[in-house]
C-alpha cells in the first residue's frame, strides 16, 4: 500500500512548536532543579546584614565574637584542594533516590584534604586515640562484670564526637553527591582532634593554623557562595569554649576557630555550648552504650526500669579543691557524712573511675546521681547516669538546663532535681533532705521520664537501622536542617540574618524566646 505523506502548512506548523516549548523547558528544569542560589543570595549592592562574605579577606584573629553588618573577605588558600579524599559510604545520591523520602533532608559532605581528618586519626600521638578506634566508640568491653549487656558497650572517650558523627554521616539515608541538591553541608574536620594534640606546649599560631586553613579551604568552594556558609555545619568534638579564645598570648586557652569571620556564618555541634555565643549548639557527650538494633535499647530500657537500687544517692567525682567556687568539696563531705544513704567513688584515683562498668554500676545502684560542673559547667557522667537510670541532681543551670534544648523537656523536674551551688557552699541545705523529701511517686516518675530519654542521648552503631526511635545524631542532624531552612525563608522573605539580641545572652533566648530578665541570670553573670 502507497504511504499517504500528510503535510501541514508553515503556519500551524510553527504554531504547533512555539505552543510546545514552555511545556519543553518545564520538563528540561524538572529533570535539572537550580540550586537555590546561582552565586550569592544576594543582590550584589546590597549585601544581607548578618552574612560575611569571607571571599577575600585576610582572617582576623580578633574578629568580633558577634556577626558583624556587611561582608568581610578571606585571602586566597595555600591549602591544597587537590588532595587524597575519603570515599563516601553508604551514601545514596539524589539521583538515584527517592526524591519524596529524601526531600528538604539531601546532605552534601565536603571532602577535605584527608590531613583535617583521617589523617589527624593516623597520626595521633595523645591518649584519647587509643580510644577512636570502631567508628569512634574505642574499644569494646571485654569484661562487664554482669553489670552491661555482653555486646554494645565501649570504652568511648568524652571526646569522640567529632569521629563518632563523621562515621554517621557516611552512613546517612539522604546523602548526594550533587551539592546543588544539597540542603546543608557537613564539614568532617576534626577539630578537637586537632586541638587536643595542640593545646599544652604550642603558642597560639600554631594552634590556629588548621582552623584558618580549613574556612579558607571552605570559602574557595562552590558550595560557599549560595549561602557563605550559613548552610554549612561541623561537629567539634570538645567543648565550645575551647574554641573561643578571646586573646593572642600564648597562655591563653584553646583556638579562636569560632571566632574566624567564616565560622560566625555556620552553625556548630557541641558537647558544651557557649552560654554567650549564638550558633553552637549542644549535643549529647557520648556514652558507653552503642546499640545496634531496636531490641538492645528496649532490653536496657527494661532493665533499668526493674534495677535494685541500694543507694538514695551518690557522686563519682573528685573535689578539684584548686577550682575557686567548686561545689565538689562541700559534696563529697556531705556524702561522706551520710553515709546510710549515699556512696562515693573517688576518681581522684586512676582505677575508679576509667573503668566503665565500675562507674555504671555505682549508677545504676543509685536513686539520684549528683551532677556537678567540672572542668567547665557540663560532665559526661550526667548522660552515663541517664543511660543507667539515675536521676540526675544538677547545681548550676549550665550543666543541662540552658544547654541539651534539642534532648532534655524544658520543664527540668520532670527528670531531675536542681539546687542551686550557692546553697550547697553556704551549708544553708543537705541533699540528703532534699531528696528525702521526694515521695515514692515522685521518684518513680522521675526515673520513668529518664528511662524515656535514654534512646535520645546515645549514638547508636552508624550500621543500624532503627525504626523506633531517633536517637543523637538522628536529633542533631534534624535540628541542623531545620535551622537552616529558617535562615533559607529568611533571605527569600527578606529579613536581616544579624541576630536581634545581645549575643552574650544567648543562652537567655534559645531558652525563652526573650532577653528579659530571669531567675538564672546571676549564674551567668561575667565576673
Amino acid at each position: 500500500m502507497e504511504k499517504r505523506v500528510i503535510r501541514f502548512p508553515g503556519k500551524i506548523a510553527w504554531s504547533v512548536i512555539f505552543a510546545s516549548l514552555p511545556l519543553l523547558l518545564f520538563m528540561i528544569w524538572f529533570q535539572h532543579p537550580a540550586p537555590l542560589y546561582h552565586s550569592s543570595p544576594f543582590p550584589s549592592s546590597a549585601p544581607n546584614e548578618g552574612f560575611q562574605n569571607t571571599e577575600n579577606s585576610d582572617i582576623n584573629s580578633s574578629a568580633p565574637t558577634a556577626p558583624i553588618e556587611g561582608f568581610q573577605t578571606t585571602e586566597n588558600s595555600d591549602i591544597d584542594s587537590s588532595a587524597p579524599t575519603a570515599p563516601i559510604e553508604g551514601s545514596q545520591t539524589a539521583e538515584n533516590d527517592d526524591i519524596d523520602s529524601c526531600f528538604g533532608r539531601y546532605i552534601y559532605i565536603h571532602r577535605l584534604p584527608r590531613k583535617y581528618n583521617q589523617y589527624l586519626l593516623t597520626n595521633c600521638v595523645i591518649d584519647t586515640c587509643k580510644y577512636l578506634s570502631n567508628y569512634g566508640f574505642g574499644p569494646p568491653i571485654a569484661n562487664t562484670k554482669s553489670v552491661l549487656q555482653n555486646t554494645s558497650w565501649f570504652i568511648t572517650s568524652q571526646f569522640a564526637l567529632g569521629v563518632i558523627f563523621h562515621n554517621r554521616m557516611k552512613h546517612y539515608e539522604c546523602l548526594t553527591h550533587n551539592s546543588s541538591l544539597a540542603s546543608a553541608v557537613y564539614v568532617p574536620f576534626y577539630a578537637g582532634i586537632d586541638l587536643e594534640q595542640l593545646l599544652l606546649g604550642f603558642n597560639v599560631s600554631t594552634r590556629d593554623s588548621n582552623p584558618k586553613r580549613v574556612v579558607k579551604w571552605l570559602a574557595k568552594q562552590p558550595e560557599w557562595k549560595s549561602l557563605y556558609g550559613a548552610d554549612h555545619f561541623l561537629a567539634l568534638g570538645r567543648i565550645s569554649w575551647d574554641f573561643l579564645r578571646s586573646t593572642n598570648h600564648d597562655l591563653d586557652w584553646g583556638n579562636i576557630f569560632l571566632r574566624l569571620p567564616e565560622s560566625r556564618n555556620m552553625t556548630f555541634l557541641s558537647i558544651e555550648s557557649s552560654p554567650t555565643n549564638s550558633n553552637d549548639f549542644a549535643i549529647p557527650y557520648p556514652t558507653y552504650f552503642h546499640p545496634s538494633s531496636d531490641e538492645q535499647v528496649f532490653e536496657w530500657q527494661n532493665r533499668m526500669r526493674h534495677q535494685k537500687r541500694e543507694y538514695l544517692f551518690s557522686f563519682a567525682g573528685g573535689q578539684r579543691s584548686t577550682m575557686k567556687n567548686s561545689v565538689r568539696s562541700e559534696l563529697v563531705e556531705q556524702c561522706q557524712a551520710s553515709s546510710a544513704y549515699c556512696k562515693f567513688l573517688n576518681c581522684s584515683s586512676d582505677s575508679n573511675c576509667y573503668d566503665p562498668p565500675n562507674v555504671m554500676k555505682l549508677f545504676q545502684s543509685s536513686h539520684f546521681c549528683l551532677q556537678p560542673p567540672g572542668d567547665s559547667y557540663t560532665r559526661k557522667s550526667a548522660f552515663d547516669s541517664i543511660v543507667a537510670g539515675c536521676i540526675p541532681v544538677f547545681f548550676h543551670p549550665g550543666s543541662a538546663y540552658v544547654q541539651y534544648l534539642w534532648y532534655l523537656p524544658k520543664n527540668y523536674s520532670r527528670y531531675s532535681v536542681f539546687i542551686p551551688d550557692k546553697l550547697v557552699r553556704q551549708k544553708s541545705v543537705s541533699i540528703e533532705k532534699v531528696l528525702l523529701g521526694l515521695s515514692k511517686e515522685e521518684i518513680s516518675g522521675m526515673r520513668e521520664e529518664v528511662i524515656r530519654l535514654i534512646p535520645k542521648v546515645i549514638y547508636a552503631d552508624p550500621s543500624s537501622r532503627r525504626e523506633s526511635f531517633d536517637d543523637a545524631f538522628d536529633i542533631a542532624v534534624k535540628r541542623v536542617l531545620e535551622r537552616i531552612e529558617t535562615i533559607r525563608r529568611g533571605i527569600r522573605e527578606g529579613k536581616s540574618r544579624k541576630i536581634d539580641f545581645p549575643e552574650e545572652k544567648s543562652w537567655k533566648y534559645y531558652l525563652t524566646g526573650t532577653v528579659q530578665d530571669h531567675e538564672w541570670d546571676s549564674f551567668f553573670q561575667r565576673k
